[in-house]
Formats: structure tokens, sequence, C-alpha cells
């Protein structure tokens, strides 16, 4: 009675692990967000198995089928559509329902765009804390306030279709914050930008508008050191 974490490449299918690999050949079914994603993945390693859906609108609804079926003795991976499960994606009901009913949870470490991009940032990696995606409108300017007041580093996931909106309430609310902005991380058209805030609005406001986005912002005391 075992639920495997498995982790999955954020872009590059290349990252994918020897042991994720393993695990999924191994297992008797893969609970994913979309099976047609999944599919690709499995596809390209060569791994036939029952994919079943399991994401932020259903999961609620079929954690206790997803149960029974572990423990009727068979084995599943939750995988995510890139990266590792539950980092800003669906999977903690299941996992703490697995907890409850005494299933064995066992994670596949690998990929995860937020370690990715704090590792290659230059910023503060000893202390940092990652909000993912900011509401959308309710609660959204009380978090960037309390954002601006924050002494670690701080990691934000953005999708392309605000990602200018953040940059600008990034400059109307932590304007003198150093911030790195990683998008498509691993892919091919990979691209980072470092600098402050309105110098990045005016100066990539076409060319940062698409693609899948991880932001470092930097501790409020940290400073840019000279050339």
């Amino acid at each position: 009675m075992k639920l495997y974490i498995v982790s999955t490449p954020i872009g590059n299918l290349k990252d994918i692990t020897l042991r994720a690999i393993e695990t999924l050949k191994e297992v008797d079914f893969v609970l994913c967000e979309d099976t047609r994603n999944s599919a690709n993945l499995l596809n390209h390693l060569e791994i036939k198995k029952e994919l079943f859906s399991l994401n932020a609108f259903n999961e609620k609804n079929k954690i206790e089928h997803v149960i029974n079926r572990i423990l009727s003795n068979q084995t599943a991976a939750l995988i995510s559509d890139a990266g590792t499960p539950l980092i800003s994606d669906p999977g903690v009901r299941l996992v703490s329902a697995c907890i409850d009913k005494g299933i064995e949870i066992i994670p596949i470490p690998g990929a995860v765009a937020l370690i990715a991009a704090l590792s290659m940032s230059g910023l503060p990696t000893d202390a940092f804390v990652f909000e993912g995606f900011l509401p959308q409108k309710k609660g959204r300017q009380t978090k960037l306030k309390e954002l601006a007041e924050e002494n670690r580093t701080i990691i934000l996931y953005e999708s392309m279709y605000r990602i200018e909106k953040l940059l600008k309430e990034l400059s109307e609310y932590l304007p003198d914050r150093f911030i790195v902005v990683c998008r498509e991380i691993t892919k091919k058209f990979e691209e980072t930008w470092r600098g402050f805030p309105k110098d990045l609005v005016e100066s990539f406001p076409e060319k940062i508008s698409k693609g899948e986005f991880v932001v470092v912002i930097a501790p409020k005391d940290w400073k840019v050191k000279e050339p």
C-alpha cells in the first residue's frame, strides 16, 4: 500500500531521473493532472500505464476511489504536468487522506522550477520564502505590502497572462528590490532577465509576455554589488 510522489521534468525531458522511470514502470496506475500531457511523457519513456485524472477540480471527489484502490494492494504514482507534485499543484488532500489511512508515502525527488531559478539567481539562498502564485484579485495588494517588508529572498510563480501586471506591481510596491525573471526554465526558449522592476518593464514589454515564469526577488536589505 504505497503512494509515490514522482517528480517529472519541468521542460527538458532529459531531466527525468532513473528512479522516477523505474517507479513509473512498477506502479499499477498513475495519477496526473492532465492525461494528455502525462501520456506524452509516458509515451516518450515507452511506459504503458493506466492514467487517472486527479486535478484541482475533481480531487476531492475522487480521493475515496483512489484510496480504495491502493488499500486493495495496488501502488500508485502521483505526478503533475511538470516538476514536483504539490508545489502550487493539487494533491495535498490526497496525501493527507492516504496518511490518515496508513498508506506509505514515498517521494521520488527531481526537478522543481523554484529551486532551479533560485540556484542561478545570484541572490541569497540561505533563507528564502516561496509564495507561489499571488492571489489574482482579493488579497493581492495586501500580500504585496507584506512582501515589501520581507527580509528573505522571495520566489514567485506567474503566468504569461499576468507577468507584465506583476512587474508593474513590483515597480510600485518593491521598486528598490533587485529581481531575476526566469522564463521557460530548461526549455528551448529559456531566458533570464536581471534588474529592477521598472527597468524590466521598460526594456522587455513584449518579449516577456509569453511562457511560464519564476520571479526571484532580493531580500529587503540586499544591495547590488558594484562591478
